[in-house]
């Protein structure tokens, strides 16, 4: 067992006492990303529950890391099953989450917009973050100092840091990026994943590109996958991917036209619709067995 020597840090987007769903944010990214789903939760009867990942202990790394992930979440369920949600890296790490929460626990994981083990197909050349994950495996001191600047950009010219990121932005992220309340609200996420939490940041980008494609096939939860056909930060390729390697995964949805964010946008509704359904019979096989 890890102890903290404080709770991690989590928000919450909720209906009061609903159905516990958990977030998993993106890197970058950061708890203010979960506000995509607030209304959607509100209107299905679900709470959602994203912890701040890079506010934590930074040296608890590996798999220590995603054991206290899955410690933090069983607290959060009190012995009740919860459904997981995770997007794009921080797909990853929910995945490496549920190998440690136990039989049972979580009764459905989405994946959105997801990045696959780079070691598992020829995915980097078309990732529009290529030069950050080469960095990250073969200079992981340069990662470090550039993951500084973009902090630095992230404190005195946010408004740069989104431009540089949306830059090659494709499908229907272009119409986002140019989307005057979408700019706002990611820009709010670029400067709490990177004013103070950089070295959670690297940290999360660290355990993405090493080898863990091994990993998936202990994964038989009921798995969900959402993807965009122009997606060019997570290549639909890596959804494909996904989809063969995970034995639990039972359907995925891909999306003509739309990329990263933007996929994101369209199955937030959708997802919480499908746990609103699936909360309601619950209640209703409920009553019927008293």
């Amino acid at each position: 067992m890890y102890q903290l020597e404080q709770p991690l840090k989590f928000s919450q987007f909720d209906s009061d006492n609903g159905k516990i769903v958990i977030y998993f944010h993106g890197a970058p990214g950061a708890p203010e990303e979960c506000a995509i789903f607030d209304f959607y939760a509100k209107e299905q009867g679900l709470t959602f529950i994203c912890f701040d990942r890079f506010s934590g202990d930074y040296s608890i790394a590996g798999e220590a890391y995603y054991q206290l992930l899955a410690q933090e979440i069983s607290k959060q369920a009190a012995g009740k099953q919860v459904d997981v949600v995770g997007f794009s890296i921080g797909a990853f790490i929910a995945l490496q989450t549920c190998r440690y929460l136990g039989s049972g626990v979580v009764r459905n994981l989405h994946l959105i917009s997801a990045a696959a083990p780079l070691d598992a197909g020829v995915f980097l050349e078309a990732m529009a973050g290529k030069q950050v994950f080469q960095l990250a495996k073969t200079c992981p001191v340069l990662f470090v100092l550039l993951s500084y600047w973009q902090g630095l950009l992230a404190l005195l010219f946010p408004n740069a840091l989104f431009r540089l990121l949306f830059a090659s932005a494709a499908g229907g992220d272009k119409a986002l990026s140019v989307d005057h309340e979408f700019q706002s609200s990611i820009t709010k996420v670029l400067r709490s994943c990177f004013i103070g939490r950089v070295q959670g940041y690297v940290r999360d980008i660290r355990a993405y590109v090493l080898s863990w494609k091994d990993t998936l096939s202990g994964i038989g939860v009921n798995t969900h996958i959402w993807h965009g056909t122009e997606d060019n930060w997570s290549p639909v390729s890596m959804a494909e991917y996904l989809q063969s390697a995970i034995p639990g995964c039972t359907s995925i949805e891909i999306f003509n036209g739309l990329s990263h964010y933007s996929c994101l946008y369209r199955a937030a509704p959708e997802i919480c619709r499908q746990l609103g359904v699936a909360s309601g019979d619950q209640r209703v096989a409920s009553l019927q067995l008293h």
